[in-house]
């Protein structure tokens, strides 16, 4: 019996210890039967929203995948790890939602969605035959959709290893006064502005991010290579810009049908010399002049970009 509770026992210690790390979704669009061992995708745009904010938009090119696994699982389409979603996660209860519009919209498709938490630790179970498998997701589950049309999938979850940040306990933003988005656009236009030489502004910018070696930036002078070509950053135009509330204090500012920064024509990188040079200005301008700015207003009533 002592040896029974001290099995017991360590196995309780070690569920406890354990620690969800990340939470994965996986989303894919199909026409195929599932019981074969391959299917089509659907050609289309999914967008990713999480806690009701736009978080990524990607398109879905048509090709044959595989179905994996005893649950039929179908090859990812759109892979969303929220441990990579930054600022936008919650510490606690989040929400996820994926839209799909298939490019033809009267074909019959499926959609499955997929999900799993991840952990620190692996657990073992052994199956009837005696063998053993190890894993270390749990929490695993599926839903599907069918077409045609626009399929849309949502769901909540909790994100206990994101980061509690101060202003996700701002109140929400419910209204936008002309002053508010004459403020918003102010800022967005001296941001764009900052794109010229010296770039002291946008490498003020990359201060502190992630995987960016800011000091290898400088000295490759890659923003200057790009500025020689006819590279230029520029803010939507008064009516262009779009606003978007979120029922949470971040506000996204867009512009209407394309992306906020317009850094001229794609063509112009391929001017650039040298492929490290390249690589280096795109991706850096993407970087510091995104898709879309999300704001919050701070409790002194001014407007802070969060991401």
């Amino acid at each position: 019996m002592q040896k029974v509770m001290a099995v017991l026992m360590l196995v309780g210690s070690s569920m406890v210890s354990a620690k969800v790390v990340n939470v994965e979704f996986k989303f894919t669009p199909y026409t195929g039967d599932l019981a074969q061992e391959h299917v089509q995708t659907v050609p289309g745009k999914a967008r990713v929203f999480i806690n009701n904010v736009l978080f990524a938009e990607q398109d879905v090119e048509k090709q044959t995948v595989p179905v994996l696994f005893d649950d039929r699982e179908v090859a990812a389409s759109v892979w969303v790890p929220m441990n990579s979603a930054g600022p936008v996660l919650r510490h606690g209860k989040n929400s996820i939602r994926i839209e799909f519009l298939p490019s033809d919209p009267a074909g019959p498709y499926s959609g499955q969605l997929s999900w799993a938490s991840v952990t620190d630790q692996e657990t073992e179970t052994e199956n009837e035959s005696g063998s053993t498998t190890s894993t270390n997701q749990s929490d695993e589950g599926m839903d599907s959709r069918k077409g045609p049309g626009k399929i849309v999938f949502e769901r909540d979850f909790n994100a206990d290893f994101a980061v509690d940040r101060p202003w996700h306990h701002y109140p929400a933003v419910t209204v936008l006064s002309d002053a508010d988005k004459q403020q918003l656009a102010a800022v967005v236009a001296a941001r764009a502005s900052g794109f010229k030489p010296g770039f002291v502004d946008t490498y003020k910018m990359l201060e502190g991010q992630e995987g960016i070696d800011l000091a290898a930036v400088k000295k490759s002078k890659c923003l200057d290579s790009a500025y020689a070509v006819g590279v230029r950053v520029t803010a939507p135009s008064a009516d262009q810009f779009d606003y978007a509330l979120t029922g949470n204090p971040e506000v996204v500012v867009g512009r209407k049908g394309g992306a906020l920064f317009d850094d001229g024509k794609p063509g112009l990188y391929g001017k650039i010399k040298g492929d490290d040079n390249q690589m280096c200005a795109g991706m850096i301008i993407s970087v510091s002049y995104p898709p879309r700015l999300s704001f919050v207003r701070t409790p002194a009533g001014s407007w802070e970009v969060v991401y």
